[in-house]
């Protein structure tokens, strides 16, 4: 999953502030400019507005890479606000790439729009799954896709009022969840133009800073062997499903010698039919994570090793699909310090008395977390970190590519972990649309200073090039394989 709602838990513990920041300051001690002005009331008029679309897409819950109507309200909320529209880019249908104005500096903003399969939820504070859907917006992205395309436009107000020069792109980025989306849109050179990358994603707090997350890479391996019948000739089988076990068992005693950061996760997709038929076909799905996209090559190497020795040992054989993979995010602490200040000047999400109500009823369904509903009003501090939160998303691929930025707004109540009910439940109404406003905000306010201070953007280029260092050249972790459009099907 993507993104940055691990930092108030994970990342926050280990902070470094900046002695230049004002990490201290309150929003309302930070002063604001009329330019900065114009934007949040621009975005204020129009909040109604996007809670609306981004209700849309949440009612919608598209799966990864089937996102069509999700992709084309995004598409038509740009093109009214006066942007240029290219649908289906890197030879995916629902990828797209809406451009305002020229010249430089080009500003690229993020938008996904993926849902999560099963996990059904109503707008509601206890568990209620929504009548004739099977899907949710358990991570947000109905909610991160509307706040950037809402940035985008706000941005490309300001340009156009204030005749200035420079681009603006928002790139609609379909299946973040295990589809890798960005990958092929990175791998296909869609972002080469781009100078800097801002993005964000809903979380159960406010913070922006510079941090990584975790490489992945993931296949499904697929076992062929003969059928026969189990008790009356089971000599003449052999069982795809061993191969899976024999593998499985190879795989977790490789544990013990890989470096202590690896995550290996699998589950079996297809074991057989019946116990009385030798499986003649099996597969199972794994992800390997790291901190770091080159460990992640060597000990996928490594997992084939052992599917392989597990075909040989039972008499199957063997092939793999390689499903999806991402780097780790990179960070980069001078475009991150923009966003920052960014956000200290819009400030957390107040609730109403009902929205109180709504969080205090969700924040009792997990009573071994001490939070607050005032949590939602809190900016966390600025920090840079080397270390990997527990998460990856292929926003890490972009970040190697383009000095990227990321936020986290308070969209859920504070507590509340991605993929759960809970988060379904508060993006699916008030809440969520508050904090995706503070999300909208932020990232126009930070494109803007970007605008008025372009050396902002050299210095993140060139903090770029240092942590990329001398020898980095791109090769995407999944290879040269055509985007998994039926993926969710599979």
């Amino acid at each position: 999953m993507n993104f940055y709602n691990f930092i108030s838990g994970v990342l926050i513990s280990v902070i470094f502030s900046f002695a230049s920041c004002a990490s201290a300051q309150k929003a309302s001690e930070i002063s604001t400019s009329s330019d900065d002005k114009m934007i949040i009331n621009s975005l204020d008029k129009k909040a109604d507005h996007y809670a609306d679309v981004a209700h849309q897409i949440w009612t919608h819950a598209e799966l990864g890479y089937i996102e069509h109507k999700s992709s084309e309200l995004l598409q038509t909320t740009l093109k009214k606000a006066g942007f240029m529209v290219e649908a289906g880019v890197a030879n995916i249908p629902t990828a797209f790439s809406a451009t305002y104005g020229s010249g430089r500096p080009v500003i690229g903003i993020l938008a996904e729009f993926d849902a999560l399969p099963g996990v059904s939820q109503d707008a509601v504070p206890y568990k209620k799954e929504r009548e004739g859907c099977t899907a949710g917006h358990a991570c947000g992205h109905h909610l991160f896709g509307t706040a950037s395309a809402a940035s985008g436009i706000a941005i490309k107000e300001w340009l156009e009022k204030s005749g200035g020069s420079g681009t603006i792109q928002v790139f609609g980025t379909p299946a973040e969840e295990g589809g890798s989306g960005k990958v092929y849109m990175s791998r296909e050179g869609v972002f080469d133009n781009v100078d800097v990358m801002l993005n964000w994603h809903p979380g159960d707090g406010n913070s922006a800073g510079a941090g990584s997350c975790l490489a992945i890479k993931s296949a499904k391996f697929r076992f062929h062997g003969t059928a026969s019948h189990a008790a009356g000739a089971p000599h003449r089988g052999r069982s795809a499903l061993d191969g899976v076990e024999a593998m499985n068992d190879m795989a977790n005693m490789l544990r013990e010698h890989v470096p202590q950061e690896t995550r290996i996760h699998y589950v079996i997709t297809k074991g057989g039919e019946a116990p009385n038929v030798v499986p003649a076909e099996a597969e199972v799905y794994y992800y390997i994570r790291h901190p770091h996209m080159r460990d992640v090559k060597s000990i996928f190497n490594r997992l084939v090793k052992c599917a392989e020795g597990a075909a040989l040992g039972t008499g199957t054989t063997m092939d793999y699909e390689v499903i999806g993979g991402s780097y780790n995010v990179l960070p980069n602490a001078a475009l991150a310090e923009v966003m920052y200040k960014s956000l200290s000047k819009v400030g957390g999400v107040t609730y109403t008395a009902d929205e109180r109500k709504f969080a205090e009823e969700i924040i009792k369904s997990y009573p071994d977390v001490k939070v607050s509903p005032e949590d939602a009003e809190n900016v966390a501090e600025f920090y840079v970190t080397e270390r990997a939160a527990p998460y990856s998303t292929d926003v890490g691929d972009v970040s190697w590519l383009v000095p990227t930025a990321g936020m986290s707004a308070a969209t859920w109540v504070p507590g509340t972990s991605a993929h759960s009910w809970q988060a379904v439940a508060a993006g699916g109404m008030s809440i969520g649309h508050k904090g995706m406003m503070i999300a909208a905000k932020t990232m126009a306010l930070t494109g803007l200073d970007i605008f008025k201070n372009p050396a902002v953007v050299a210095k993140a280029q060139h903090e770029l090039k240092e942590r990329q260092g001398a020898e980095f050249e791109y090769e995407a972790l999944l290879g040269d394989r055509e985007p998994p459009l039926n993926y969710r099907n599979n």
